[in-house]
């Protein structure tokens, strides 16, 4: 397969996936399944035409989002809502990358807007969600494509909207990452939006972190759902970090927001990060979280 900066090849494959899982019975997958069905015919109706104004629609798409999670077995916890945007100035959220249920759980959490794979709207279920949720569409395979995407998204955030990138590039089981690719915060930059990274984790019904919702390698989008579907007690733990104010580097912008999302992972799943405070050369500092129109000098820096 090609590959290039914005098209990264994950080593993540189903070995990464937990050998034993706790599960539920016939019964409750058979019940989840009804559930699941249900939502997708019905939420895409509501969100349809001009039955709902438009914040009736940011409202259902929400409810929607959560109760396919609550359909699929997945309960969200939410730690540090941002919702308030007083600038009227959009914000770009980045988020670390697991699975196609990150979109679900991000949706549930607060009305956005989502960058994602052009060829989305063509598969089942998830062809329905980004319908939902107005994807901005990326053609990865396609880098000429790009700064046409980006415009999109700066645009986007003029309009006062909030736009989920997952710059990983792909999805990682959770016990790997991939880098921060710098593209898309040249969006925010554009746009002087502020940058919010997310870090999004899963655990199991022993609070444990696990791979066990990890969309990765070649398996369909029928065999994750399946493997979910049977899942007993998964979490979604969303961490949302402080905002960044924009800088105009995006390479900075982009490390920044990964040391943010690396520092709120949990330490049993990631290497845990020394951090020391120092001052560095211009060149070498990293975007700190401050007010928009401010600049830190001394920054937190891993070593």
């Amino acid at each position: 397969m090609t590959t290039h900066a914005w098209m990264p090849a994950s080593p993540c494959g189903t070995g990464c996936h937990p050998a034993v899982s706790a599960t539920v019975g016939t019964a409750r997958v058979v019940v989840r399944c009804v559930l699941v069905a249900v939502l997708l015919a019905v939420v895409p109706l509501l969100l349809a035409g001009r039955v709902l104004p438009a914040g009736g629609r940011r409202a259902a798409a929400r409810a929607g989002a959560r109760g396919l999670l609550g359909a699929l077995g997945v309960r969200v916890a939410l730690d540090g809502d941002r919702t308030a945007e007083p600038t009227g100035v959009g914000t770009l959220v980045v988020a670390n990358h697991v699975s196609w249920t990150d979109v679900l759980v991000l949706a549930a959490c607060f009305p956005c807007r989502f960058v994602a794979r052009a060829d989305l709207v063509d598969w089942p279920v998830l062809g329905l969600l980004a319908r939902i949720v107005r994807v901005v569409p990326i053609a990865r395979e396609r880098l000429r494509s790009l700064p046409g995407t980006v415009d999109e998204v700066t645009e986007a955030l003029r309009s006062g909207a909030t736009v989920v990138v997952f710059p990983e590039g792909t999805t990682w089981c959770g016990t790997a990452y991939g880098s921060f690719r710098p593209a898309l915060f040249q969006a925010a930059i554009d746009a002087g939006a502020v940058v919010r990274p997310i870090a999004v984790t899963y655990r199991d019904v022993d609070h444990r972190p696990t791979t066990a919702t990890a969309f990765v390698g070649d398996e369909t989008i029928g065999e994750s759902m399946s493997r979910i579907l049977r899942l007993k007690g998964v979490r979604a733990a969303v961490r949302v970090c402080e905002d960044i104010a924009p800088i105009d580097d995006r390479r900075l912008l982009a490390r920044s927001a990964e040391l943010a999302v690396r520092r709120h992972q949990d330490e049993t799943a990631i290497p845990p990060l020394r951090v020391t405070r120092t001052r560095l050369p211009r060149r070498d500092r990293l975007a700190q979280p401050v007010r928009p129109g401010e600049y830190a000098g001394t920054v937190v820096r891993a070593s």
